[in-house]
């Protein structure tokens, strides 16, 4: 590692997540589930502004609009303005909602959205319900709309992403401690041979990762107070120690895509936890990849 972990922005966050480095707006944008909002954070003055939605927040992808975000609520998915804050109508809604929501999303290098689903934990006012079961699935949503359910039985999906040649796709279950791979098409956006990555980890459990420009995959751990580095066949690289308990996502931004931006929880945090629900910054010596985008199909005139 090059630097320490430094809380820049103190949110609080009940459930951080769903960070998202905007180059052109050279700002990085994440979510609070429980609070439903969505925060900004701009290095260059460490200024956040926030704004406020109707249900819970779980994720966000850039579209190849320049101002406009995939935002991912626990019902739906919908495009949002941040420029304007228009909210447009829903490209996509969860069946089951609210026994069931959606959770971590991500676009993948064609253009599609990729993202899973789990029991919904969130109750209508932002307090924590129970979480449990294996209600959640893997799905897929093409830029015309048309979805597909890749995978079921899944306790908690998080951890969406892909090597830098393309070849490789990861996903896991948090209530499982289970990341697995598999190989990804790039030309059909399709994944097949699935297979054990990251399994049976003894700190915490997997929550949000990012693949780095050398293929390393960067894995935040709930409850585990740590980021773990996973090479390519597997192998822990490193663990990079959190000042806090309860670490959800992660992504690289900033000049060259040399600081790691990395959300955290304070939901069952222990009382120790000052910073909990804060954003970090960790400076690193590797750099990560740009951010894929949504690919919005213009509508005609």
């Amino acid at each position: 590692m090059k630097g320490t972990p430094v809380c820049v922005a103190p949110t609080g966050d009940v459930c951080g997540e769903g960070a998202v480095w905007h180059a052109g707006h050279e700002a990085l944008y994440w979510t609070d589930i429980n609070r439903f909002l969505i925060h900004r954070f701009r290095p260059s003055d460490l200024c956040v502004r926030t704004w406020l939605f109707d249900e819970p927040v779980t994720a966000l992808t850039l579209t190849t609009r320049p101002d406009t975000l995939l935002v991912v609520l626990g019902s739906r998915v919908i495009m949002w303005d941040s420029e304007t804050d228009a909210r447009h109508d829903p490209l996509f809604h969860l069946e089951g909602w609210p026994r069931v929501r959606l959770n971590d999303a991500r676009a993948d290098p064609r253009g599609a959205l990729w993202l899973g689903s789990m029991c919904n934990n969130v109750c209508p006012d932002g307090s924590s319900c129970e979480v449990g079961g294996q209600d959640g699935v893997l799905l897929s949503l093409e830029p015309n709309h048309k979805s597909k359910v890749w995978r079921k039985n899944i306790g908690i999906a998080n951890t969406l992403a892909w090597s830098p040649d393309h070849r490789r796709f990861y996903f896991g279950d948090t209530m499982a401690n289970m990341i697995w791979v598999y190989d990804y098409d790039s030309n059909t956006g399709t994944i097949a041979n699935e297979r054990p990555f990251l399994q049976g980890f003894a700190r915490g459990l997997p929550d949000g990762s990012t693949v780095d420009s050398e293929g390393y995959l960067w894995n935040c751990r709930f409850f585990g107070g740590c980021i773990v580095r996973a090479a390519p066949d597997g192998a822990i690289d490193r663990v990079v120690e959190m000042p806090v308990q309860n670490i959800t996502t992660c992504t690289f931004g900033g000049p060259g895509l040399k600081t790691l931006y990395v959300t955290t929880a304070r939901i069952e945090a222990p009382p120790g936890d000052r910073l909990a629900g804060g954003l970090f910054a960790i400076p690193t010596e590797v750099a990560g990849q740009p951010e894929n985008q949504f690919h919005v199909i213009a509508q005609a005139p």
